[in-house]
């Protein structure tokens, strides 16, 4: 019996964003993954959007942390603080408590992290906690039938990590997991302006860069865009003209540990399985899909089809959310 006081979530706890699906509803939060705390009392002041205002222009009493690194947990405390914060936003009464909770969690993660994923998600007051692999969610969410004795690939491209699997029956038959991933990329372009530019530049510039002229392959036209940062020389702030060959050289060092990444596993991918991938294509997941160019860049490198799903962003999210609303159909690709 449904208890009236209670809902059932789906949660992709992601480095970078953190997105939930509300059983009926549908997706109701996407915010970023990080807390802004008073250093002095331990405590929150912000999260999400609001402690992202926050994060690079605060003042020593307040500290922004991401509480996830790499997909897993890397301060408890503040990954407690995290969801339970979002958990009381969407929650419609303080009478309300949480039933279910599916989380989706890196395929290559340990069972310590695993248990520390489940446990913050008690401490937030889930009284029943399941976890799906993301590439699993990712497959879901864009439309395949895992439950087919059917091989699809599908390539997940989050903040913290690179999620690569081949999928059939329910089942992951093929994964390889990579700490590369989107921050990854922000962080060769911030190494990369400090190195030929002598400029110092935030995460938050570094990742409008990339959103805004990042590419894998080469652009018709080429773009530019002007950049404000701190002049590692004189030490005062300047602008500077950089262009997307410019951004992509720096990216193409973690674009080319993917593509490694995504060969290795199809190398490992048993051959009528393989046949099937040929024949359907990579499916690309996850917010790094949105770089130009990547799609091509893939296709040249393992002379397959590759498609980006469309809205990439949120594929994880709406797997998770499908499996919640229909949890005895796919409780073969949970696990408690």
């Amino acid at each position: 019996m449904l208890n009236p006081f209670s809902v059932d979530v789906a949660i992709d706890l992601g480095t970078a964003n953190t997105l939930i699906h509300v059983r009926d509803k549908g997706i109701v939060l996407n915010e970023p993954s990080i807390v802004a705390i008073d250093r002095r009392s331990g405590k929150p002041v912000a999260i999400g959007q609001e402690a992202l205002m926050m994060h690079e222009r605060t003042h020593k009493d307040i500290e922004t942390i991401r509480p996830l690194n790499d997909g897993v947990i890397a301060d408890f405390s503040v990954a407690d603080a995290l969801i339970r914060g979002f958990i009381r936003r969407i929650k419609p009464g303080w009478m309300t408590s949480i039933g279910r909770m599916v989380i989706c969690v890196p395929s290559g993660i340990t069972e310590v992290e695993r248990r520390a994923v489940k446990d913050a998600a008690q401490n937030a007051g889930a009284r029943q906690v399941m976890l799906i692999d993301e590439p699993m969610a990712a497959a879901i969410g864009i439309g395949l039938n895992v439950q087919e004795p059917v091989g699809n690939m599908i390539v997940d491209i989050g903040g913290g990590t690179t999620e690569i699997a081949v999928i059939a029956l329910n089942g992951i038959v093929v994964d390889e997991s990579i700490r590369v991933g989107g921050n990854e990329l922000d962080e060769a372009v911030m190494q990369y302006f400090k190195k030929h530019h002598n400029l110092l530049i935030g995460s938050r510039t570094a990742e409008r860069i990339k959103c805004e002229i990042g590419s894998a392959q080469k652009l018709d036209p080429e773009l530019e865009l002007s950049v404000k940062g701190r002049d590692l020389v004189t030490g005062v702030p300047k602008t500077r003209v950089v262009s997307s060959e410019d951004v992509r050289e720096a990216l193409r060092p973690s674009v080319n540990q993917i593509a490694a990444a995504v060969v290795r596993a199809l190398e490992r991918t048993p051959p009528e399985l393989g046949g099937d991938v040929l024949e359907r294509g990579i499916m690309l997941t996850g917010g790094g899909a949105l770089l130009k160019g990547l799609d091509e860049y893939l296709r040249e490198r393992t002379e397959l089809p590759v498609f980006s799903a469309d809205d990439p962003l949120t594929a994880v999210v709406r797997g998770t959310g499908s499996v919640l609303e229909d949890i005895d159909s796919y409780m073969p690709v949970l696990s408690a």
